[in-house]
C-alpha cells in the first residue's frame, strides 16, 4: 500500500480525532498570547493576536484577561488605561498590561462558540454510533440564541460603542423593573447580561 494511501485510509477511520486536534489547537491557541505576554515571550504573543484578528473584533471590553486582579474590563476601565476613545479600530490594539492581565486573542464570543463546537465534536465522536441525526429544526434552535444575540449586538454598535442599546440593556431594566444591579444591565463585564448572553449564546 502506497503512503498516500496509508494516510487516507488513516483519516478516513480516524477523522474526528484529526479534526478535533485540529480543532482544539485553534481553540488554545488564543489562550498562549496572554501566557505568551506574562512571561515575556511578546513576539509569539504579537503574532498570535495578529493571526485571530482577521477572524474575531478582539475589541477589549468585550474579552477575557488572564494573570491579572479581573477575568474582563468595563469600556470605562479599558478607556482610562488606554485611550478615551469609542473608536473600536483603536479600542481593540489594547492587549492589556501587567496590571490588569493580558487579553485572550479573540472575544468572550468566540470562546464560548468555538470551544462548544469543539466540546460536541469529541463528545459526538465518542458517542457517534448511539446518535440519532439531528433534524434541521433542531440545528436551527441551536443557533437562534446566538444569531438574536448577535444581530442586536451588530445593530446595536452602529450607534457607536458604548451607546447602542445593548450597551444600556434599559429595555431589559424595565421589564424585570429594575430587580437586578445597574451593572448586571449595562455594558459588558463580567456578570451583565450581555456577558451572560455571549457566554451562554456562543
Amino acid at each position: 500500500m502506497k503512503k498516500f494511501d496509508q494516510i487516507a485510509l488513516f483519516l478516513t477511520r480516524h477523522w474526528v480525532v484529526v479534526v478535533s486536534c485540529l480543532l482544539g489547537l485553534f481553540v488554545v491557541t488564543p489562550f498562549l498570547a496572554p501566557l505568551f505576554m506574562a512571561i515575556g515571550w511578546v513576539f509569539p504573543a504579537k503574532i498570535i493576536y495578529w493571526v485571530y484578528s482577521f477572524i474575531c473584533h478582539q475589541l477589549p471590553e468585550r474579552s477575557y484577561f488572564l494573570f491579572g486582579p479581573k477575568i474582563s474590563y468595563t469600556l470605562s476601565e479599558i478607556q482610562s488605561a488606554w485611550q478615551t476613545t469609542t473608536d473600536a479600530i483603536i479600542l481593540r490594539q489594547f492587549i492589556g498590561n501587567t496590571q490588569m492581565g493580558w487579553k485572550v486573542a479573540w472575544s468572550d464570543r468566540m470562546v464560548s462558540m468555538f470551544t462548544s463546537i469543539w466540546l460536541f465534536g469529541i463528545i459526538w465522536g465518542l458517542l457517534k454510533k448511539k446518535n440519532k441525526k439531528l433534524p434541521w429544526w433542531g440545528a436551527f434552535l441551536f443557533i437562534l440564541p446566538m444569531a438574536i444575540d448577535g444581530t442586536t449586538h451588530l445593530i446595536s454598535d452602529f450607534a457607536g460603542i458604548g451607546q447602542g442599546f445593548r450597551d444600556s440593556n434599559n429595555w431589559l431594566a424595565i421589564m424585570t423593573k429594575y430587580t437586578f444591579p445597574i451593572d448586571f444591565y449595562a455594558g459588558d463585564a463580567w456578570g451583565s447580561f450581555n456577558a451572560w448572553m455571549r457566554l451562554i449564546s456562543g
